[in-house]
């Protein structure tokens, strides 16, 4: 936990109880006192620190100066064709680490329909994985994760409402990820859809190459869906400082 988050309605003017992990944390991990101050953060705003004002087994009270905006990070909105539960939760954490602003998990023609019936897709649940995000990230924005049942009326209905480089992951494409952001566009936001560990079928590709979509492929190595998903935002990451670097380099 790299950042103390809490909610809006926690703080009382400029204070703020914890009596639950936070405070734990403070406590037992961070071995905090009375006058230390730690890195803390509101969700979906500022940044700042809190000073300890009290400490003891019950609670955590702090005074808090909340004086910076969060961090600037590539946008990336992710499409996901809804994997295995367990696999949800390792990719929701790691992509919101990354920076990943909107989740849309979809039904494709290779997900299990009882995929969404998951306990790990309950709102809670959903939430608390995007704060551990946040926290390691040090970040306040949550990110937003929308579900649909239903393949074509999202890519018809929702996919022409969304901005930015539209790239698509499929591993028969020979095109790799550094060529298909070139051709996608110049957008400083991208939007990246990923499929099943078998891929999308022929039909959804063309659903996706109708609005636009670049297809790449990661090469010969098969990943699982959560491996995958990091090392594709990692390269998007890389990828956007390589162009800003020689864009400016050109000027």
């Amino acid at each position: 936990m790299n950042l103390i988050l809490f909610e809006p309605h926690e703080l009382d003017e400029n204070q703020l109880v914890l009596n639950d992990r936070r405070a734990e944390h403070i406590r037992k991990i961070l071995r905090l006192t009375v006058g230390d101050t730690v890195r803390i953060g509101m969700v979906n705003g500022r940044m700042g620190q809190g000073r300890i004002t009290a400490l003891n087994e019950h609670g955590v009270g702090l005074a808090v100066h909340l004086d910076a905006p969060p961090p600037e990070v590539p946008e990336v909105e992710l499409i996901l064709a809804l994997p295995r539960p367990i696999m949800v939760q390792r990719i929701i954490k790691q992509a919101t680490v990354l920076g990943v602003r909107h989740f849309h998990l979809i039904r494709s023609a290779k997900v299990e329909k009882s995929f969404f019936h998951s306990p790990v897709l309950h709102p809670e649940k959903l939430r608390n994985l995007l704060l551990d995000g946040l926290e390691q990230a040090v970040d306040t924005r949550l990110p937003e994760i929308t579900l649909y049942h239903r393949f074509k009326p999202f890519v018809e209905d929702i996919v022409p409402t969304l901005t930015g480089n539209r790239l698509i992951a499929h591993p028969t494409v020979a095109t790799r990820l550094p060529s298909a952001v070139n051709q996608a566009g110049k957008s400083s936001k991208n939007i990246l859809a990923v499929g099943p560990e078998g891929g999308w079928n022929t039909f959804e590709m063309e659903c996706f190459a109708r609005q636009g979509f670049v297809g790449f492929s990661m090469g010969s190595r098969i990943l699982h869906v959560d491996t995958a998903v990091v090392a594709l935002l990692a390269q998007l990451q890389l990828c956007a400082q390589i162009f800003s670097r020689d864009s400016t380099a050109a000027l």
